[in-house]
């Protein structure tokens, strides 16, 4: 067969829901973050897991692949957010509203000035963001996301709202981007392309064949409706491995659907 199914991995978090329908079912705990693993046990070229928020998340930023390969032995960690679902006013940060020194970092982290710091956007469902490593960024509360990211689970965290979690200051300083925070522009299609994923929004009502790439696996993820991939039933909080190679893949929705697919560029 030349689908695979992931398998997910439920963590909880200290900022999670136990509210994780219509992707998973409810939970009795906080769940923070569902990944979606290979069966084998195996890693992945790129992670992809869905988060569920209660709370904000830290104020934290990934580093790039040089630093995280030299300090921590890792690649670094470049990543996009899908919004799923988000209360009323719920927000995300992306940046600095304006350019900072290091200095004035570190001082505004220890102050927790930063929230003042930083760009907060309200969020909507259908809404994608890119997050290149190097970008300060934060999850507010109330906000339910698909993520794709480079397998690395590298964080440095600058500021956590007085919870008796540890900061890594030296490490965040060291490869934030300083600078005022330009945002992109949003894709109509959703596309994210960057040096290690390609994502792209399918949305589908009747029958279609996928071809797959020749060359290297994408993976499918679906967000909403139901029916089948070759055959076998998807619910929305699933996803799939493709095989690469000349192969034809038929999804069949029994009702509207909308999938995430992506690949290593």
């Amino acid at each position: 067969m030349p689908v695979h199914p992931l398998t997910p991995r439920f963590l909880e978090k200290i900022w999670g829901s136990p509210h994780l329908s219509p992707w998973f079912p409810d939970a009795p705990s906080k769940i923070g973050e569902v990944w979606l693993e290979s069966p084998t046990g195996g890693p992945l070229p790129l992670l992809i897991k869905f988060l569920f928020t209660t709370e904000r998340l830290s104020v934290q930023v990934h580093p790039k692949d040089s630093y995280a390969q030299h300090h921590h032995q890792s690649p670094g960690k470049t990543e996009m957010w899908h919004i799923l679902r988000a209360e009323p006013s719920a927000e995300i940060a992306l940046g600095l509203r304006e350019s900072l020194t290091a200095d004035e970092l570190k001082e505004a982290s220890q102050s927790g000035a930063i929230e003042q710091k930083l760009n907060w956007f309200e969020v909507r469902p259908g809404e994608t963001y890119f997050v290149p490593a190097g970008t300060i960024h934060a999850i507010g509360a109330g906000v339910s996301l698909c993520e794709i990211q480079q397998q690395s689970d590298v964080t440095y965290r600058l500021y956590d709202y007085g919870r008796p979690r540890e900061l890594h200051l030296d490490h965040a300083i060291a490869v934030s981007d300083l600078t005022a925070y330009q945002a992109p522009p949003q894709s109509p299609d959703c596309i994210v392309e960057s040096a290690y994923f390609r994502t792209e929004r399918l949305v589908i009502d009747q029958d279609i064949h996928l071809n797959a790439d020749p060359t290297r696996p994408s993976w499918l993820i679906c967000l909403e409706g139901e029916g089948t991939i070759d055959g076998t039933p998807y619910v929305p909080g699933q996803a799939w491995e493709i095989e690469k190679g000349s192969i034809e893949v038929s999804i069949n929705p029994a009702s509207r659907s909308a999938f995430l697919k992506t690949l290593v560029p």
